[in-house]
């Protein structure tokens, strides 16, 4: 396999990773016939699910940015 080929089939990989959400959301269209806006609805709490796991790692980025050990002082004589 050379480099192209390899480069390709990762491509490719990529393109077929799916979100959590919306494999629900296919799951839920294909049992029950989801109208528009239903369809709508989950895009949007999907945008919405995804913008409160930026916020958690943002949250926990922030405190241990700020959190900063302090060394020990020692008297020398």
């Amino acid at each position: 396999m050379n480099e192209q080929e390899t480069t390709q089939t990762a491509s490719q990989t990529t393109r077929q990773e799916r979100c959590l959400c919306r494999e629900v959301l296919d799951q839920f269209r294909q049992s029950f016939g989801l109208p528009p806006e239903v369809r709508d609805h989950f895009m949007n709490s999907r945008i919405e699910f995804l913008k409160g796991l930026r916020a958690i790692i943002d949250s926990r980025i922030e405190q241990l940015s700020k959190t900063t050990q302090q060394g020990t002082k020692i008297a020398v004589e």
